[in-house]
């Protein structure tokens, strides 16, 4: 698929068929994603694949809020029909580590240098390389975030290390009819010249 056309075509997809995703598009979608640039190349990233039907279960069961202040069933029963889910994590011990090596100058691991947590700025890098090639794969896909109040659980259930932190989690699958719902549906894009400034604000 043309690029334009990738990026013209990536949706947040809410809903999928029962259809199963063909292996070497995983496969694809994980390789392409470590293509994203990663500040000193830190590389900081680690991807939890969950391709199982049990394995998506005890990722709901953990991350599904008991109560909410927001009704999120229609979303939860929507998006656990995704047959593939990757957690994308991110290390800020690896940033910090890397940038006290000797090529990078600074001899501590002082996180007071970083203007933004590059950290999960780069595997946010990754997660659109993983939405994109979803698309020019003929898939649907959709990033979203765990609440802070189930991170602990969702990281106990799925063993994730201490270093690692959760950007955020990318469904992928074949997208359903009307899967693509949202707030694009409700509010209208931004006109270009509304966002754009050139030589200053």
């Amino acid at each position: 698929m043309e690029f334009q056309e990738v990026v013209r075509r990536r949706r947040m997809h809410r809903r999928f068929t029962g259809e199963a995703v063909p292996p070497e598009a995983v496969d694809r979608i994980t390789r392409n994603a470590v293509r994203a640039p990663s500040a000193g190349f830190s590389q900081g990233w680690a991807f939890v694949v969950l391709e199982d039907a049990a394995d998506r279960d005890r990722f709901w069961a953990a991350s599904s809020p008991e109560t909410s202040e927001r009704d999120l069933s229609e979303w939860i029963a929507g998006m656990r029909t995704a047959p593939v889910l990757i957690v994308a994590l991110a290390s800020k011990a690896a940033y910090l580590r890397r940038y006290a090596e000797k090529d990078k100058g600074w001899e501590d691991l002082d996180e007071a240098r970083w203007p933004v947590p590059f950290w999960h700025v780069d595997v946010g890098m990754a997660s659109l390389l993983m939405l994109q090639t979803a698309v020019d794969e003929g898939l649907g896909a959709c990033f979203f975030g765990v609440a802070p109040t189930e991170v602990p659980a969702v990281r106990a259930e799925l063993g994730i290390p201490d270093e690692y932190e959760i950007t955020g989690v990318v469904a992928v699958g074949h997208p359903a009819e009307g899967g693509a719902t949202g707030s694009p549906t409700r509010r209208r894009r931004k006109p270009l010249e509304e966002v754009v400034r050139r030589g200053g604000w």
